[in-house]
């Protein structure tokens, strides 16, 4: 098809015509003639040569995250039996840029490779394509497209950061699971102490306390963390505005949920991730599914109930909002029981963030607070927040 030089000579041509034809001038007819001869010829030019070229396309990694270059690797074939000609890959990326790659004359079964980086910029899904093929006259007056690649769909993942989970005993968190599992006996039997306050009364050694004068309860070894439940409060009224899209406590959020459900499965947890919509993720792939999830999900409707956990040990449910004041956290305490402990992060303004967090509790009004406050409460403080951010094997990007 004619590129718009091409039609302005068209135009010309036509006008030339006509004014020849009116004023009787012959070299204007010559003229036109002749744009119109090289116009043709443009349009004959472009369709020879291309046929045989074949063109694949690779995404590397298939799922990017904020902050993240990826990479697109690009192999054009020559499947013809005769010589290509010059020609052009284009290929729009988002809604405002086109990647543009010139591939040189190949011979027959010959092919060639090219590349380009893609930036990951926000979170979302990225559409990237179709790939054409272009093949441009040498005056620039015609074109020829052919689709050799569909377009396709990058999903963006929001930023996550490598955290560490509790370690019983260490920080205020740790300690805090140490007492809970000393208390609920999670463990194997391992000695008989004195009654304390708080211990369970299913644990006191009736026998035992027969044949002294204070109660005694059976000492176990204690367990680590097991489980933990990564509940993501979605409330638009939280996040200000009419939509709240683009809010950063929103994105401070996504950015706390995706952290905290990675870490909790690269550490072995069995991990669950809970927000509303009726989104309930658990299971092996937890952590890439939970990803997918959050790289679209919006504010909307507060949560309204949660599904109690049917695991067993001491587990953590973590609860990611702007307010404990609000109908996530209130729906959260069916969740509650003597095996579970619940941790806030609060992403609201830092003001709000400091009034409302607790002993056991985060204020994520920033990215670098949220590392920090939970490294600390983890028990693994002064951990820097750039150090923390999840890197992929560079030897998985070509």
């Amino acid at each position: 098809m004619p590129t718009r030089p091409g039609w302005t000579l068209v135009a010309a041509s036509v006008l030339a015509a006509a004014i020849g034809r009116t004023f009787g001038v012959i070299e204007l007819y010559v003229i036109a003639a002749a744009a119109m001869a090289a116009m043709v010829a443009a349009l004959v030019a472009v369709r020879f040569g291309v046929s045989g070229l074949r063109a694949h396309r690779w995404i590397h990694p298939p799922i990017l995250s904020v902050g993240e270059t990826g990479q697109v690797d690009l192999t054009v074939t020559n499947e013809g039996r005769g010589r290509s000609r010059r020609v052009q890959l284009s290929e729009p990326v988002g809604p405002t840029e086109t990647a543009l790659i010139a591939v040189a004359p190949l011979r027959a079964s010959q092919h060639v490779d090219a590349r380009y980086r893609l930036p990951a910029s926000r979170r979302g899904v990225l559409e990237l394509g179709p790939l054409e093929l272009e093949r441009h006259d040498q005056l620039g007056l015609a074109v020829a497209r052919r689709i050799v690649a569909p377009l396709v769909e990058v999903v963006v993942a929001p930023r996550a950061y490598d955290l560490p989970m509790p370690d019983l005993g260490h920080g205020v968190l740790g300690r805090h699971l140490l007492t809970q599992a000393q208390r609920m006996g999670t463990g194997e039997f391992h000695s008989l102490r004195d009654y304390a306050t708080g211990d369970e009364p299913r644990l006191i050694n009736w026998r035992a306390s027969a044949r002294t004068e204070e109660l005694k309860v059976r000492q176990h070894t204690t367990e680590g963390v097991r489980r933990c439940i990564v509940v993501l409060d979605r409330d638009v009224s939280g996040y200000g505005g009419t939509d709240g899209t683009g809010s950063d406590a929103f994105e401070r959020a996504v950015t706390a949920a995706a952290s905290l459900v990675g870490s909790s499965d690269r550490a072995g947890l069995t991990t669950r991730f809970v927000t509303a919509g009726g989104i309930d993720l658990r299971g092996p792939d937890v952590a890439s599914t939970t990803l997918g999830v959050l790289a679209r999900i919006t504010p909307g409707e507060p949560l309204d109930e949660i599904e109690r956990d049917p695991g067993e040990g001491l587990g953590l449910v973590i609860v990611i909002t702007t307010s404990t004041s609000g109908p996530t956290w209130r729906h959260t305490d069916a969740l509650l029981d003597p095996t579970l402990t619940r941790v806030g992060i609060v992403t609201g303004s830092a003001t709000r963030s400091v009034e409302q967090v607790g002993r056991l509790g985060v204020d994520a009004s920033t990215d670098e607070r949220f590392v920090a406050g939970w490294s600390a409460l983890a028990g693994r403080g002064g951990l820097d927040v750039r150090s923390q951010l999840v890197r992929r094997d560079p030897a998985g990007v070509r």
